[in-house]
């Protein structure tokens, strides 16, 4: 274990990928002692499943405008200020307001304040990597999830808080705990980090231009990215990815309370399974993937989530074998597929226009995924098979895409 290539990978990380990196259990922690309860936590309080939907399709059309708004405030403000502003803004401040929740009007006010994410998932992204060894660029995202998978182990602490206190005070003692974390975590990472190479040209280059101006050069970026069949083919698989987390995100525990009737305050076994699982496969598996090109991986990545998804839909009330089964290929499928899918975002877009290029990806993938919330909710409503019975066909369409994205690059090698 000592030469695994992860381990000596996070001993050698220096300057902005280790100062994003390390402080990152910081945020991880309290999102997965609470993110397995919010949909039924809200429920509780009486928001029904149409509002949930609701509340995720208003808050990704707040997204659209802030992904759009994101490349040019990581440019006038910096990699690194802008972090740490909207990292407190995006996840503190909802976590407050979650914490103190009455109504559908709280959580509908948490959702759109906590869509500022898409401001600072732009610029901690360029912080990350701009400065970064390119060789490490799978290893240093796999530490990423790593990280976020290790704290996962505590998430049945929360099923037991739950047990003992109940669901709605445990939850609203966890939302505390989490927004003083967040903040703890957004400062940390600040300390440890300093502006970018490219950060400080853009810096220079925006200081004298209004946002409007800035906004105003985003057509010639966008003639460059439909120019480029690898973006447009990476921007296709960061659909299916976001459309499918945002249903599973938000409607899973619904089902495997509801259909499957499994209690609440054993939800949490699945996150720490999963999370087990994942580890597992970073370390043993992924090092023997990362030699290989990514067309195959992925491809079979997407056919592993199809196959997780129709034992969820078929798990029979109760069926705890079942539902382990399908956490087990998901957290496999996920393994390969999401450290794979940021490395063909770093590697696919112009690294003098990276904020800018992943400001207009974000905007049409929002786009295109902020309906969903509301489809959903009201298939759910329905039958609460059917949101997952989407999340079948995204998947087929993953792997298509896959597919055509490798096949393109082998070729484009070739000549």
């Amino acid at each position: 274990m000592k030469n695994h290539s992860l381990i000596t990978t996070l001993k050698s990380l220096t300057g902005n990928p280790r100062g994003c990196v390390y402080p990152e259990p910081l945020w991880g922690i309290p999102f997965n002692l609470y993110s397995p309860y919010v949909s039924i936590y809200m429920v509780a309080l009486g928001v029904t499943e149409k509002q949930i939907g609701l509340i995720v399709s208003i808050s990704w059309v707040f997204q659209i405008f802030l992904a759009l708004l994101s490349g040019v405030v990581t440019d006038k403000l910096g990699r690194r200020l802008t972090t740490m502003i909207f990292d407190i803004l995006s996840w503190s401040v909802p976590a407050l307001i979650s914490a103190v929740a009455q109504n559908f009007w709280y959580f509908l006010a948490a959702g759109i304040i906590n869509s500022v994410w898409r401001i600072t998932h732009n610029s901690w992204s360029c912080l990350l990597v701009e400065d970064a060894d390119q060789s490490q660029l799978v290893d240093i995202y796999t530490w990423i999830y790593i990280a976020n998978q290790l704290v996962g182990f505590i998430a049945p602490l929360a099923g037991i808080l739950i047990g003992i206190f109940s669901l709605v005070p445990t939850m609203r003692g966890l939302y505390v705990f989490a927004a003083f974390m967040f903040t703890l975590k957004a400062i940390v990472t600040y300390q440890m980090t300093e502006e970018t190479a490219q950060g400080k040209i853009r810096l220079h280059e925006t200081r004298h231009q209004s946002v409007f101006s800035v906004l105003g050069e985003y057509k010639g970026v966008l003639r460059v990215v439909l120019q480029s069949s690898q973006t447009l083919y990476t921007a296709g698989i960061m659909l299916v990815i976001s459309i499918s987390t945002m249903i599973s995100g938000s409607f899973w525990a619904i089902i495997v309370t509801e259909k499957l009737h499994i209690p609440a305050q054993n939800l949490a076994v699945f996150p720490f399974v999963k999370s087990a699982i994942m580890l597992l496969f970073f370390f043993l598996i992924m090092p023997r993937l990362n030699k290989m090109h990514y067309q195959l991986p992925m491809t079979i990545g997407f056919l592993g989530f199809v196959a997780s998804q129709i034992l969820l839909i078929t798990a029979p009330a109760q069926g705890y074998f079942f539902l382990l089964i399908s956490v087990f290929l998901e957290a496999c499928s996920f393994a390969v597929v999401v450290p794979l899918l940021d490395q063909m975002i770093v590697l696919t877009i112009d690294p003098g226009e990276r904020a800018r290029i992943q400001s207009i990806l974000y905007v049409g993938i929002i786009l295109l995924t902020s309906p969903f919330g509301w489809i959903a909710g009201t298939l759910s409503q329905i039958n609460k098979d059917l949101p997952f019975i989407l999340n079948i066909s995204l998947f087929i369409i993953g792997a298509a895409l896959a597919y055509l994205a490798g096949k393109s690059s082998q070729e484009r090698q070739k000549q």
